[in-house]
């Protein structure tokens, strides 16, 4: 099993960010495959997403949802999608994480509208 299958069949991963000055700023998040990499979702205007424009260097984990990782972490590459592959992330999400995960994204476009959220692909080191 590769590292991105183990890590896609997760329910949640730790998406770890990094400050300017180094320091690792982790994120419990839902995760998905998408093709030859790993996909999740997030409010735009958050911190994780600066980081991932400033430097795009994460690491990812298996986690809990109270975001302790039960797992050895992947170094990889973060980039966010565009509108289009945001809707395919969802669509994604919505199918793996089913009844939840379809509440959850409404509730998200409800509170923040379509343009509130981002994808972001993460492609791991081999």
């Amino acid at each position: 099993m590769t590292d991105l299958d183990r890590l896609a069949a997760e329910k949640y991963v730790l998406l770890t960010t990094f400050r300017k000055d180094g320091r690792a700023v982790p994120t419990p998040v839902w995760a998905v495959q998408d093709g030859d990499t790993l996909a999740v979702w997030t409010v735009a205007d958050s911190g994780k997403v600066k980081r991932i424009r400033r430097s795009g260097a994460v690491t990812v984990a298996p986690c809990d949802v109270r975001g302790r990782p039960h797992g050895p972490e992947t170094p990889g590459r973060a980039s966010l999608c565009d509108p289009a592959d945001t809707r395919r992330v969802r669509q994604l999400l919505k199918r793996k994480y089913q009844l939840l995960g379809r509440l959850t994204l409404l509730g998200s476009r409800l509170r923040r509208g379509e343009n509130g959220t981002v994808g972001i692909r993460i492609t791991l080191a081999e």
